[in-house]
């Protein structure tokens, strides 16, 4: 079967960070996660956006959670996309959450019809890696050559990101081997990244700008200056940093497209914290 817009549909959930991916592409959805404040549970972007979420998380004494779809969620959106023969449904890393389990369970209940991935990443670039899908789609492609690009994605896209610090990380249980970090020492920023789907230490840098200095080392020592060079950036309530990047990748690659600029959304900022900034790049050549 040739798969094209018309007849394939993709599913994220709202780690991606992509609120807007129904408005941009019709056959695309977004299941949320859920996030918690006490006794109150909200939809991720959907009953709590971003500028919401920063100014709550700066007032509270005790930490939200967060908590995965349940199969239900995943089933009605599914079932919303009825007329689409084939559905890519593009989860949170397994490691990070349940997230992946939920759409399964729900997937077995429509045959072969729905492909759940473990993208084995997080945030843009589960965002990037649905866009690169949908480039395909609209040219036409196969689930052959979907499955190819999904594990070449995994073998090549790049991210890394910075936390202002691992309270948040090493609260939410997500820290993983990056725990060899912990400790606060004064201006110290941790450099990142996710290695299958699990948060991994990369060095440790003084201040902000040795951050940015890092980023810039890593992505253009990892790319080329092309128009297939896709780069995302996001941010957690961090604005000015975003723009940082968003000048260093002019440039330093100035043919590289920017693929997703986005503010991360409170189930991904619940567990990264304020001031946190991630930058991902993938060559879909």
């Amino acid at each position: 079967m040739t798969l094209t817009v018309e007849n394939t549909a993709i599913v994220l959930d709202s780690t991606a960070d992509f609120p807007e991916a129904h408005d941009r592409f019709e056959n695309w959805r977004m299941v949320p996660l859920y996030v918690r404040f006490g006794d109150e549970s909200r939809r991720d972007y959907v009953e709590i956006g971003p500028a919401e979420f920063y100014a709550r998380l700066r007032t509270v004494t005790e930490l939200p959670t967060t908590s995965q779809p349940t199969p239900g969620d995943f089933l009605a959106a599914y079932e919303e996309l009825a007329g689409y023969e084939r559905i890519y449904s593009l989860q949170i890393s397994a490691i990070l959450s349940g997230t992946y389990e939920s759409a399964r369970t729900a997937a077995a209940e429509l045959g072969d019809k729905v492909r759940v991935v473990d993208t084995a990443t997080a945030s843009a670039a589960i965002a990037m890696l649905g866009l690169a899908i949908q480039r395909r789609l609209e040219r036409g492609t196969s689930d052959e050559e979907i499955d190819e690009l999904v594990e070449r994605y995994k073998r090549e896209a790049a991210l890394i990101f910075t936390v202002d610090t691992l309270e948040f990380l090493q609260k939410g249980g997500r820290i993983g081997k990056a725990a060899a970090l912990a400790g606060n020492l004064l201006h110290i920023k941790p450099i990142l990244t996710i290695k299958d789907g699990e948060v991994l230490p990369v060095k440790r840098v003084r201040g902000n700008q040795k951050a940015v200095q890092e980023f810039a080392r890593a992505f253009t020592e990892g790319t080329r200056d092309t128009p297939n060079l896709h780069v995302g950036i996001a941010h957690a309530d961090a604005p000015e940093r975003e723009q940082t990047l968003r000048v260093l990748v002019a440039d330093l690659r100035p043919h590289a497209q920017i693929d997703v600029a986005t503010t991360l959304g409170a189930v991904v900022g619940t567990h990264a914290g304020p001031g946190t900034v991630g930058f991902f790049w993938f060559d879909d050549s």
